[in-house]
């Protein structure tokens, strides 16, 4: 029971954390040392990445419409429309898919540590306050999804590599390329959600693949554990997703950048301390 209520807290986590540009990882690998699931470290490894699936399809509830080319309310023009942006997705994903399939395991091993997550999150925090201050009187060039040229769609998939790093927040690094190359924090917010179907489908099922492949399996509390952290996460992520969209209509991304710079800091003032009285 205590593990379907910590599940349930990192599924809210989760949730709020995945699609806002603070870094999931950085929440929950500080979260992970207050509430811990009593399980292996290959099951919670293989369970923080497993319930972002529940955010995808939050993705794909909220945009439905706008993502189905075979939707019978389309003409034809929106049906191909509709073809076209899921091909920028796929052109924006295919980076990741080249260095970040090779480099997964490496990345895990060596870079998933609190001075990593912590240097991430100030310096892209920083780096949203001087993007926010530089575009203040600036008007975009791109501000229609539609007219999103397939270069900038792989530039900003390029910028998602980024993301690779832990704490660097997979939407933090493809919003802030997509604003640093010229579009509208809207337009930059939007593809960023899409481009996330495929990358976080991709490194779920990578994930568990890699989970079974290793000889482990689940006990009937694993599967309820992860099912519900997924479920969690698929409705606080429908919330967390609809307050974005909200917020950036009136609002620029700088209060997420002094957010990332002050958790930034609370990791190194909590985990340097720990470290120093040998916790």
């Amino acid at each position: 029971m205590l593990n379907i209520l910590k599940a349930i807290i990192l599924g809210i986590i989760e949730g709020i954390t995945e699609f806002l540009p603070i870094s999931s990882t950085g929440h929950l690998y500080l979260a992970n040392e207050f509430v811990k699931l009593k399980e292996s470290t290959a099951f919670i490894n293989m369970f923080m990445v497993v319930i972002q699936f529940g955010a995808i399809l939050a993705v794909i509830l909220l945009y439905f419409h706008k993502l189905n080319p075979f939707s019978p309310k389309k003409n034809s023009h929106e049906k191909q429309q509709t073809w076209t942006l899921w091909l920028k997705v796929l052109v924006a994903v295919l980076p990741s898919i080249i260095v970040g399939l090779p480099l997964n395991d490496w990345m895990d091993a060596h870079l998933t540590s609190w001075p990593v997550i912590a240097t991430t999150l100030i310096v892209y925090g920083v780096l949203f306050i001087l993007i926010e201050r530089r575009n203040k009187n600036r008007q975009s060039d791109l501000t229609d999804l539609n007219q999103l040229p397939y270069k900038t769609a792989l530039f900003i998939g390029l910028f998602q590599v980024l993301a690779l790093i832990p704490g660097t927040s997979r939407s933090g690094a493809t919003i802030l390329g997509a604003m640093m190359i010229g579009t509208s924090r809207f337009v930059g917010t939007e593809f960023s959600f899409f481009l996330a179907i495929p990358t976080m489908f991709g490194a779920s099922l990578l994930k568990i693949g890699k989970y079974f492949l290793k000889g482990n399996s689940f006990t009937g509390e694993q599967s309820l554990v992860l099912l519900v952290g997924t479920l969690v996460s698929f409705v606080v992520a429908y919330l967390s997703i609809r307050f974005l969209l909200n917020y950036i209509k009136k609002n620029d991304f700088q209060a997420f950048g002094w957010y990332r710079i002050a958790l930034g800091v609370i990791v190194i003032a909590f985990f340097g301390l720990k470290a120093m009285l040998g916790f």
